[in-house]
């Protein structure tokens, strides 16, 4: 029994709509990026041209605004597909809080000479919206790329013209995401974490489950295209309502 002394248990779909809330403020500021960044391609595109990352300018004062507003986000942006733009490969307009709270650009080197992250496709941050067409969790991972720190990223696909375009992002630091859900986790009757489409914990108060390991054996993107609870082999498995987690409890 892992519930809090003094609390009455919740259940799994009280605890799941407070996870769907608590990251729906994140997806907020994504669904804005992608907005911004659809409005901004399509208008380069009735030009005629190829975007090029001058153009990618435009989307900073929204990107700071979001930055500023929300208190989970801590990097938020635009990644674009290769061979989008017609002045570089690669390219992440991609802007992040600092420690003392200055909103500052992300200046990564994707050289593919010089850096082992110019190939940014296949992270789950970019590859799962780029395959499914849907928004995604990604992590938790150590965000080299950004901010050194262990991170969740929050995406979704950018389509223009109907082709796609890249992904809009933010970035969660974990610890942060943690102070919100942990609380949740253990006012459950029994062991719980919550894991993404492909499995991975994004947070836990399961010891046998840590934060950033593999839960293996269910198809938890079956789990999230159904939008149902289900059940395999002792556990119990709680889609987050929209949002793509999967609440997994041990009784």
């Amino acid at each position: 029994m892992s519930t809090s002394p003094g609390l009455v248990a919740a259940t799994e779909a009280e605890v799941a709509a407070r996870v769907r809330f608590a990251l729906e403020t994140v997806f907020g500021a994504v669904t804005e990026t992608r907005a911004d960044t659809t409005a901004l391609l399509a208008r380069v595109a009735a030009q005629g041209r190829r975007p090029a990352t001058a153009d990618l300018a435009g989307l900073r004062p929204g990107l700071h605004t979001r930055l500023t507003r929300q208190d989970l986000v801590s990097g938020v942006g635009f990644v674009a597909a290769p061979g989008l733009l017609s002045d570089v490969p690669a390219w992440l307009e991609w802007w992040q809080s600092g420690a003392d709270g200055d909103v500052r650009p992300l200046l990564p080197d994707l050289d593919p000479e010089h850096s082992a992250y110019s190939d940014y496709t296949h992270w789950d941050w970019f590859a799962l919206p780029r395959d499914t067409g849907r928004r995604a969790v990604a992590g938790p991972y150590v965000d080299y790329l950004c901010s050194d720190e262990y991170s969740l990223t929050l995406s979704a696909p950018v389509h223009v013209e109907g082709r796609f375009a890249g992904v809009a992002a933010a970035d969660v630091y974990l610890r942060h995401f943690e102070a919100v859900v942990l609380p949740l986790l253990r006012n459950l009757p029994g062991a719980a974490h919550l894991v993404n489409a492909r499995g991975r914990v994004a947070a836990s108060a399961d010891p046998a489950h840590l934060a950033g390991s593999l839960t293996k054996g269910p198809d938890f993107a079956a789990v999230l295209e159904r939008g149902r609870p289900g059940a395999w082999r002792g556990l119990r498995l709680t889609p987050c309502d929209g949002v793509p987690l999967v609440l997994v409890l041990d009784r």
